[in-house]
């Protein structure tokens, strides 16, 4: 379980195509205190590493994340939002965060408020996935509040030190961002649709 308090910027540094899989060398100031077989967020999606050597650790995407996140698009040089598991008995200063991507989203907006800024996002509503106003999002694994919800869309108000140090910096119109909607209410828009 991860929280979406984002520990630090990984870059990638490699990428390997190995029949439908994707491994990923990502550097990053945590990479040489990581473990094999331990779960990490790569831009909200949870993935074992599988390989360390020095500042680097590895880990593979297999086709059906890459299918459902944002990760196929990543390049060299990118950067990657991480975090390692939560510690039982730790701040819990984001909301609860699983690490399992819902869906992409589209940024259909950025706009600058005079020192914070402003982020539209529209997202396919076929899948039965909200928000609402004041409610949680994870935006590429960062635990986020909901200033304007739509059928189709919502916004997120971005300090300048969240856009410093996670990769919404490289946001722009037109980027694909990852999602997981808040389990509690996927729990609740489930129940409601089992009782009508």
């Amino acid at each position: 379980m991860f929280t979406g308090i984002i520990e630090t910027l990984g870059k990638i540094e490699n990428i390997e195509q190995e029949k439908s899989n994707i491994h990923f060398y990502v550097s990053s100031a945590i990479s040489n205190e990581l473990k094999i077989d331990q779960s990490v967020s790569h831009n909200g999606v949870c993935l074992t590493v599988v390989g360390l050597n020095n500042d680097l650790h590895k880990v593979t995407a297999i086709d059906e994340t890459l299918q459902k996140t944002n990760l196929a698009q990543l390049k060299v040089g990118d950067l990657i939002n991480l975090e390692r598991c939560t510690l039982a008995g730790g701040r819990f200063d984001g909301h609860i965060v699983q690490g399992h991507v819902d869906q992409t989203a589209r940024c259909i907006q950025k706009k600058d408020e005079n020192g914070s800024f402003i982020f539209t996002f529209q997202y396919d509503v076929s899948k039965q996935n909200i928000t609402v106003e004041k409610g949680s999002i994870t935006v590429n694994g960062i635990s986020l509040t909901v200033v304007d919800s739509k059928d189709d869309q919502f916004s997120v108000a971005i300090i300048p030190y969240t856009l410093e140090h996670t990769n919404l910096q490289q946001v722009e119109v037109g980027s694909t961002v990852n999602l997981e909607f808040d389990i509690i209410g996927k729990y609740v828009t489930k129940i409601m649709a089992l009782r009508a």
